[in-house]
């Protein structure tokens, strides 16, 4: 059944297009999607139907419509997987760069679910048909380690440590500018942007709490290659909080330079995971490379692998 979720504007949102408002309020739905509702007569203001461009005024109250979900099924597909470790209740695998972990608009098909439903059939169903397993994710150019989980216990009991910041996660990342202190740390509140939708800002109005610590491993001409580590995990959390500071990711055309000549893509790797088994109770923790390809743009830097290769 649809449900109608009903919006009062603030201050805050005065003069901010109808389209954009509803996208930002309902996070599932595109703004093309949005944009459609609001043509069908499913968005109102005051009760009355108005153009996607209407801007809004403090105390307009907004309904919206929203449809029921349509069920989509996904494919196993025989997609190599690089898995770290594999048990009758997790398994850790290191995504590639390219790769989206969970199906979603635009992308059906080639991602790490669908590889993960051809290696195996018993995932957990506790995030649905389009997320069975996934326990968190990381961006489709972030390569690196994730977590997934075959049953609900084991979901629910790493869930629980993503929640309580148990998890410990590392990432190696190269950013534009020189930093010039060694050590440093970012606690900044990410939110959804106010604008663009597609984007997280650093922002006091929405955001979640966000705290993350860096070290420099080395400087090379105008970059400098850092270790990170979160104690949240917040969307896009590193990527935002780099550029806050003024060091954005080098290839991260969405928070930094709108071209990169250096890396299609951001520079980051989840090289570190380590949690608490959810049936054992025992520690794990696993390691991996960095990529061949962005060794290679280090190595172009004149960045050597001395600086990474024995990182905890």
């Amino acid at each position: 059944m649809p449900k109608t979720e009903i919006y009062q504007v603030d201050a805050g949102d005065a003069g901010v297009r109808l389209d954009v408002f509803v996208a930002f309020k309902e996070e599932q739905l595109s703004r093309s999607f949005v944009q459609k509702l609001i043509g069908d007569g499913a968005v109102t203001v005051n009760q009355e139907a108005v153009r996607a461009n209407y801007r809004l005024k403090e105390g307009d109250t907004v309904a919206v419509v929203v449809p029921p979900p349509v069920e989509l099924k996904v494919c196993p597909e025989p997609i190599p997987l690089d898995i770290f470790y594999e048990d009758k209740d997790i398994i850790v695998v290191n995504k590639p760069r390219g790769m989206v972990v969970h199906p979603a608009e635009g992308n059906y098909s080639g991602t790490l679910v669908n590889a993960l439903l051809h290696h195996c059939q018993d995932l957990s169903g506790i995030n649905g048909v389009l997320r069975p397993g996934i326990v968190h994710r990381i961006d489709k150019d972030t390569s690196g380690l994730l977590m997934v989980a075959k049953n609900d216990l084991a979901h629910e009991h790493l869930a629980g440590q993503l929640k309580e910041h148990t998890v410990r996660r590392g990432y190696l990342a190269l950013v534009h500018g020189v930093l010039t202190s060694d050590l440093g740390v970012v606690d900044a509140p990410i939110g959804r942007h106010p604008r663009e939708r597609q984007k997280m800002a650093v922002t006091n109005r929405n955001g979640k709490a966000a705290v993350t610590h860096y070290r420099v491993l080395n400087r090379a001409g105008n970059y400098t290659l850092l270790q990170l580590r979160l104690e949240t995990g917040r969307t896009h959390q590193i990527r935002v909080h780099m550029a806050y500071i003024g060091y954005p990711l080098v290839g991260d055309t969405k928070y930094g330079p709108n071209k990169s000549h250096l890396l299609d893509g951001q520079f980051l790797h989840a090289y570190l995971l380590g949690f608490v088994h959810p049936r054992s109770g025992e520690y794990l923790e696993f390691t991996a490379p960095l990529p061949v390809e962005l060794t290679a743009k280090l190595q172009r830097l004149g960045i050597s692998e001395n600086s990474f290769k024995d990182l905890t």
